[in-house]
């Protein structure tokens, strides 16, 4: 499977597709997601993103059951050193049955104890890849950053990165990081896809950020910058009729982008989920998808976006699309 290095030139070399595990024990049971790891890792995949509060919003979900899922896997597969694990803290409610508007925040405290409910969770030592999954502007970044850095001292967390954050304040970050001496942030995870939303209209999903053209220049710029993508096949609405775009996609360019994208997937011979994949993965600013699947079908399909490689005349196509 290709490859990609993550967070830097100290960073682990992982697949450069990563698998989301955010429904595992909710929505797909243990024996499916069981299969659905041991495909992945089969193929050659390595990278799987989880957190500390998936699926709170499932009923009868607390935010366990993704890590503690995956944690299960690692354990009866014996997969500890054979995969890379990113998960993440902040965003877990702390009132049963609230939403976001009760997140658990980036402090200190709560950073701290977050890292040691996700290791015995994931029942692993080290989090391989640790996200500030949302924003915390009550907290100040130096609480927040010092923390971060305490469990990379401690050895407990290799690699930091920063989720649904505003670029400004993502560079903010990184540049208090580098004045006192501690690990940066070395990777982004947003919402990004091939179809574009309006800005001036919102997504579905309150907490998710979407990639801006800002943060694209700006990972560009920064060699040490990892962008991975989230909701990146749209939760299936590119190929499933009873999956319906959200309001925030209801502009000229996306009936635009999606005519271009059928007309390449035909030509091509393959689906138009691939080539989704095809076009983040490749270009001058390649991109790492989190895809999740319900299904070991479902990551098959996935898994044949890894070797297309799109014609330059159909990503430029593609990049065309919704300009004119």
């Amino acid at each position: 499977m290709l490859r990609r290095r993550v967070g830097g030139p100290s960073g682990p070399v992982v697949s450069a597709l990563c698998l989301g595990a955010l429904p595992f024990g909710t929505t797909v049971d243990e024996k499916t997601s069981f299969a659905i790891l041991d495909r992945f890792t089969e193929a050659g995949g390595d990278l799987v993103d989880t957190a500390d509060n998936y699926a709170f919003w499932v009923p009868g979900g607390s935010g366990d059951e993704s890590e503690s899922t995956v944690g299960r896997w690692l354990a009866s597969r014996r997969m500890h050193d054979k995969v890379v694990i990113s998960t993440k803290a902040g965003a877990r409610p702390t009132v049963p049955g609230s939403g976001l508007e009760t997140a658990e925040g980036l402090s200190a405290p709560v950073l701290r104890k977050a890292a040691e409910d996700s290791l015995r969770r994931l029942g692993t030592d080290r989090l391989d890849l640790y996200w500030t999954h949302i924003e915390d502007r009550s907290v100040s970044l130096e609480e927040t950053l010092g923390a971060l850095d305490e469990l990379v001292g401690g050895g407990k967390v290799s690699v930091l990165g920063c989720s649904n954050h505003a670029t400004w304040r993502t560079e903010r970050a990184r540049a208090i990081s580098r004045t006192n001496g501690w690990t940066a942030y070395t990777c982004v995870q947003q919402r990004y896809s091939y179809l574009q939303p309006r800005f001036d209209v919102g997504l579905p999903e309150s907490g998710h950020v979407h990639v801006t053209a800002e943060l694209l220049d700006y990972v560009r710029s920064e060699p040490d910058l990892t962008l991975m993508a989230y909701s990146s096949l749209l939760s299936g609405a590119y190929t499933r009729p009873d999956k319906s775009l959200p309001a925030a996609y209801d502009h000229p360019g996306t009936g635009q982008r999606l005519a271009v994208l059928r007309e390449v997937a035909a030509e091509l011979g393959v689906t138009a989920n691939q080539v989704v994949l095809a076009w983040l993965l490749g270009g001058d600013s390649p991109v790492i998808p989190i895809v999740g699947v319900s299904s070991v079908a479902q990551l098959d399909e996935v898994l044949g976006a890894v070797e297309l490689e799109l014609p330059g005349e159909s990503r430029a196509r593609l990049d065309h699309a919704a300009t004119g």
